[in-house]
C-alpha cells in the first residue's frame, strides 16, 4: 500500500471527492517539486537496490528503471526564468538580431521554429497538454504501483516534450553559422595518426569559440576573452568530444590543452541527427520562461469506468541573437 507518490494508498477513499482531490494534489506536488528542489530531484532519480523491496514488486521496479529521466541539459544553455507566480503572458527580448523562437505544438506534431528580428520581440507562453486515463479496476484491485508507474511515465513524457522544444531552437540554427571541420595540428599530421580526429575536432571547437567572441565583442553582452562556453552534442559524439576537449598539445606531463577556451560539454538524446554539435555562449539572449508547471486536472468518466486526467504546462523560449551559437562539423 506504500508508494513513491502516495505514502499510504490504503487511506485513500476513491468514493470521496475530497480524498481524490488530495490525491491529485499529491501527484501535482510530485510533478512540480523536482524542478524546484535539487535535493528532491536527486532523491527521485536515485533508486534503492532490489534487496530493499519484496519480491512481488520487483517486476514493477524493472519497469520503473526503464523509464528515461527527463532531459534538463538545455537549462545550462538557456537563461530560464520562473514566471509561475506571476500573471505574465510572456516576456520581451530587446535588440534582437537573427533570432529564433518556437510556437505551441499540436498533439502528435513537431516543434515549429520561426525566425524573427527587430529591436524588440515578445515571446509568449504557449499552453501544452496531454491526457492520461487510469482504468478504475487498477484502484478496485489496489494496483497502486501500476497507477504510479503510469503517472511517472506521464511526467517524464511531459518534461521530455518541453526539452524537445528547446533543443529544436538550437538545431534550427541557420547554415550561415556553420563551422567547417578544421585542419589538424600540425597540418601535416597523418590521417592514420591516433590523434588526427581529436586534433581536428579540437581546432574546430577552438574556431567556433573564437568566431562567437569576435561576433559579439561589441554586442553589449559583457563578452570577454575568458567567457565560458557550453558545448551541446548528441550522445553519440560523447567519446569524440571528450577526446577533443582533453587533448594536449604534446603528449607529455605539464603540456597545455589544445583548446584554450573554457568549454563544458552537455550531452543529449534529443537531437534527431548525430552529424554535428553546437558550441554556445550560454544564457545572455538565449531566454526561456516557465509560466505553469505540469498541473493535473481529473474527472471520473462513468462510460469508460476510468479516471481521466489532463496535464497542462505553459512555457516559452527564444534565441535573441544567433551569434551566440555555432554548428560544428565532424567530417
Amino acid at each position: 500500500m506504500k508508494g513513491k507518490i502516495i505514502k499510504d494508498w490504503s487511506k485513500v477513499d476513491f468514493s470521496n471527492k475530497e480524498d481524490v482531490k488530495k490525491m491529485i494534489g499529491a501527484i501535482n506536488h510530485f510533478f512540480k517539486e523536482p524542478d524546484r528542489d535539487p535535493k528532491l530531484k536527486a532523491a527521485l532519480q536515485a533508486f534503492a537496490t532490489k534487496g530493499d523491496f519484496p519480491a512481488e514488486i520487483l517486476s514493477v521496479l524493472e519497469k520503473f528503471h526503464a523509464i528515461p529521466d527527463y532531459d534538463l541539459g538545455y537549462e545550462q544553455v538557456f537563461d530560464i526564468r520562473d514566471f509561475t507566480g506571476t500573471n505574465q503572458s510572456g516576456f520581451s527580448l530587446l535588440d534582437v538580431t537573427s533570432g529564433l523562437t518556437f510556437a505551441k505544438v499540436p498533439s502528435g506534431g513537431k516543434a515549429k521554429v520561426f525566425k524573427f528580428s527587430g529591436s524588440k520581440t515578445n515571446v509568449t507562453f504557449d499552453r501544452y497538454g496531454g491526457g492520461l486515463q487510469w482504468d478504475r479496476t487498477l484502484i478496485d484491485d489496489k494496483q497502486y504501483w501500476t497507477l504510479e508507474d503510469n503517472a511517472i511515465a506521464f511526467r517524464n513524457k511531459a518534461y521530455s516534450s518541453r526539452a524537445t522544444a528547446f533543443y529544436a531552437l538550437i538545431a534550427a540554427l541557420a547554415s550561415g553559422y556553420n563551422v567547417a571541420w578544421a585542419a589538424p595540428t600540425p597540418s601535416a599530421l597523418a590521417t592514420t595518426d591516433a590523434q588526427y580526429t581529436a586534433s581536428r575536432d579540437a581546432n574546430t571547437i577552438e574556431a567556433a569559440c573564437q568566431a562567437i567572441l569576435v561576433a559579439l565583442k561589441d554586442s553589449g553582452m559583457g563578452v570577454t576573452a575568458n567567457s565560458p562556453f557550453v558545448l551541446v552534442a548528441p550522445v553519440q559524439l560523447r567519446a569524440r568530444i571528450q577526446a577533443a576537449i582533453t587533448k594536449l598539445n604534446q603528449p607529455v606531463a605539464g603540456s597545455t590543452k589544445q583548446i584554450t577556451y573554457n568549454v563544458r560539454p552537455v550531452y543529449t538524446l534529443m537531437f534527431a541527427l548525430a552529424t554535428s554539435y553546437y558550441v554556445t555562449l550560454p544564457k545572455k539572449k538565449m531566454k526561456g520562461g516557465y509560466r505553469q508547471d505540469l498541473t493535473l486536472f481529473s474527472q471520473f468518466d462513468i462510460l469508460a469506468y476510468a479516471d481521466t486526467v489532463a496535464g497542462w504546462m505553459r512555457y516559452g523560449g527564444a534565441i535573441g541573437d544567433s551569434d551566440q551559437l555555432r554548428r560544428c562539423a565532424i567530417a
